[in-house]
């Protein structure tokens, strides 16, 4: 059977019982030729099919609490106690336990507690179940007020690149963690969400993630699975219904003066679609004398000129139907991954540099088995600032209601390079772009 190709759509064939389904879950462009793949690593459980928690991340819910999740083996309460010393837990709190199955893997116990009101900027000790045996983990809550540090990347899979650019991160001193899609590479073998959990948890345990879902969280197969994303959306509880979206697809949250809005890629964004209602009521509320910078992150970047992942309809088609939102708000900074490699673009609006549009960066450098995006168009274009194919990460330090910096650290070697920096004026402050 003739099996009709979207341009830019991988299809693989997945079997089952001896018949064969076409699957998306990657994209690449005809002509473009990777590097060779990179394994994956396998991270092991501690203590396979035990109540000890595992794969423990955490995930702000509205300005003063958390959301504490991790996955069990066999069955263990959804409790976590918590102090701000270590080994002392005033607080306790109790939320929901879920699983999912997915073909032939049912997954552990998944635990979501959301605990608190809490303190910002301040160090926190909990621990996850009921046993006085289990460990004990630490996390530091935002601050309530500038300064803010992002820590941002996108398409981080779970190999020794990944590995690499994890520890870079850990050694900034940031406060919450953003990624735009591509999480775990699990591609549709499930056991992989549960290395990458692991793999991640000692970063993800201690300070926020907030992430939204890329084209790699897609594992529907026809007939037999019919939902996109049910892994992504069991293990990564995004706070969406605090922001008023029906889908944990897209989202929003206030942090020390920024508002960040996560957008689904991946889901209906044209203007008769609850997305695109949910965003236009969402930057319709925004108070920029409260939250004066707004930040937005999608998977597939509006604005690209490597040579991978052109003209697909979700950078294309999403961009004809949102980028008026963006604008009219003064969106000041738009974060996307799905290219393995970095640009960053000056401000712009409809292909133009303009002083009152969002600043639009790739950053889907994160480490991921498909290797760099090496090639890109040329001439490059007037409005692309800054590009390499290499793999790394961002910091976005927020300093004051006017001002931000932003740097990209290059992975080579050991050590994280600093290879392109620039300071942002906070565009709700700019006399020439107010409305």
């Amino acid at each position: 059977m003739a099996i009709k190709r979207r341009p830019g759509l991988v299809l693989a064939v997945f079997t089952l019982m001896g018949l064969a389904f076409p699957v998306s879950f990657g994209a690449i462009v005809q002509g473009y030729n990777r590097p060779p793949a990179r394994k994956d690593l396998d991270i092991p459980a501690d203590d396979p099919g035990s109540a000890s928690p595992q794969q423990v991340h955490i995930s702000v819910v509205g300005e003063d609490k958390m959301r504490v999740t991790w996955i069990t083996d066999s069955p263990s309460p959804a409790t976590v106690v918590y102090g701000t010393s270590t080994g002392v837990y005033e607080s306790s709190a109790t939320g929901d336990t879920s699983s999912y199955t997915y073909l032939m893997y049912t997954s552990g116990d998944i635990h979501d507690v959301v605990i608190g009101p809490l303190k910002p900027n301040t160090t926190y000790y909990y621990r996850c179940g009921s046993s006085d045996s289990d460990p004990e983990f630490s996390f530091k809550t935002p601050p309530a007020a500038f300064p803010i540090t992002f820590a941002i990347v996108g398409d981080l899979g779970q190999t020794e690149w990944t590995s690499s650019t994890l520890e870079h991160i850990d050694k900034a001193n940031h406060d919450m963690f953003l990624l735009p899609g591509d999480l775990s590479y699990a591609d549709l073998i499930q056991n992989k969400w549960d290395s990458f959990g692991r793999l991640v948890q000692p970063l993800a345990s201690k300070r926020p993630w907030m992430v939204t879902q890329g084209n790699h969280e897609i594992e529907k197969i026809p007939i037999v699975h019919s939902h996109a994303f049910t892994a992504y959306n069991a293990r990564w509880h995004m706070p969406y219904e605090e922001s008023g979206s029906d889908s944990n697809l897209y989202y929003s949250f206030n942090v020390a003066g920024v508002h960040v809005i996560m957008l689904g890629s991946y889901t209906d964004f044209d203007p008769s679609s609850a997305q695109y209602q949910w965003l236009q009521a969402d930057l319709g509320k925004v108070d920029r004398g409260r939250t004066p910078w707004i930040v937005v992150l999608i998977h597939a970047p509006w604005y690209n000129s490597n040579k991978a992942h052109q003209g697909e309809s979700e950078s294309v088609d999403m961009k004809e139907a949102m980028e008026d939102l963006l604008y009219q708000a003064r969106v000041d900074v738009v974060y996307a991954g799905h290219v393995h490699a970095y640009e960053r673009f000056t401000r712009v609006y409809k292909a133009q540099a303009n002083n009152c549009g969002p600043v639009h960066i790739t950053i889907g450098d994160g480490g991921n088995r498909e290797g760099l995006a090496s090639e890109y168009l040329n001439p490059q274009p007037k409005i692309s600032v800054f590009r390499e194919a290499s793999f790394g990460h961002g910091q976005l330090v927020v300093v004051n209601a006017t001002h931000a910096r932003w740097t990209w650290h290059r992975n080579e070697d050991s050590e994280t390079i600093a290879s392109d920096s620039i300071w942002l004026t906070n565009l709700s402050s700019d006399p020439a772009c107010k409305k």
